[in-house]
């Protein structure tokens, strides 16, 4: 009922709800109705979606001759599933090197894709699309310097990462939790980097070598196929992915849903 109805005596309520398939919810593992009818839906999925409708009938009484007259009031909602993004990082990094040509340029991209690899496989994440560039660079007050401009990408979804989410359907929580605590890793290593010549001015500083403050990331966020954000219509929730609504579609890790007017269900995955 709404706050008008709650706040004062009702006589005699009963509850209809009807879900969105336009028949009466009916009690099951999922769906649970009280008493006082409130609708309780559990492991919410994308079917689920769509136009609940709860009928609240109750009694008003005439002091004076006990009259009954039966009210009823209808309260519309409608439900979304939804999910929260899987994150992945895009990653920029720069090293000195004392020529832009030569093998020592490729060795160290493979030598340092392999460490960051090591440092974040017990996380079930992964580096993907690994690149570098050679550029020179004149720096106020200095000559030109030679830098390999590194750029890769992280995800969760190392081969085997569905292991870790057995026992959970919200598998996004683990990934995501994971996800940050490879970000945090490697930020630690390129951070720690620069720390060993601040700690030791004698040392001889090699020719290739991390540019201090060089280390960029930023955060990139996709959804599961059937989901997208559309922060015009769920503006409540404008960073979730919420299940395509009919008429749309998202057939892969997009963020947003396609147009396809033939469909009629909810969280569709491609267009017929």
């Amino acid at each position: 009922m709404d706050l008008k109805h709650a706040e004062i005596e009702t006589v005699d309520p009963t509850y209809r709800w009807i879900g969105p398939n336009e028949k009466p919810l009916t009690a099951n593992y999922r769906i649970n109705k009280t008493k006082t009818g409130k609708l309780m839906v559990k492991d919410f999925l994308e079917p689920l979606s769509g136009l609940y409708t709860c009928t609240l009938s109750y009694k008003t009484i005439k002091a004076q001759t006990q009259e009954e007259k039966m009210v009823k009031q209808r309260y519309d909602f409608m439900l979304f599933a939804y999910r929260e993004p899987d994150y992945s990082y895009q990653m920029a990094v720069r090293f000195t090197t004392k020529s832009c040509v030569g093998r020592y340029n490729d060795l160290l991209f493979r030598v340092l894709k392999k460490i960051l690899d090591n440092l974040i496989s017990d996380l079930s994440c992964q580096i993907v699309e690994p690149s570098y560039k050679c550029h020179f660079v004149k720096l106020p007050k200095h000559g030109l310097l030679n830098e390999l401009f590194i750029a890769f990408q992280v995800n969760p979804f190392a081969p085997g990462w569905k292991g870790a989410c057995s026992d959970t359907i919200d598998c996004e929580d683990v990934t995501n939790h994971n996800i940050l605590q490879a970000r945090d890793r490697i930020e630690e290593f390129f951070r720690s980097q620069a720390n060993i010549f601040y700690h030791d001015f004698n040392k001889t500083i090699p020719a290739m070598h991390f540019v201090d403050h060089s280390f960029q990331v930023i955060r990139m966020d996709s959804c599961r196929p059937g989901f997208g954000k559309n922060e015009g219509l769920h503006s409540n929730c404008a960073t979730c992915c919420v299940v395509c609504s009919p008429g749309t579609f998202s057939p892969d890790v997009d963020v947003t849903c396609q147009t396809c007017i033939s469909i009629r269900t909810y969280g569709a995955k491609s267009c017929p």
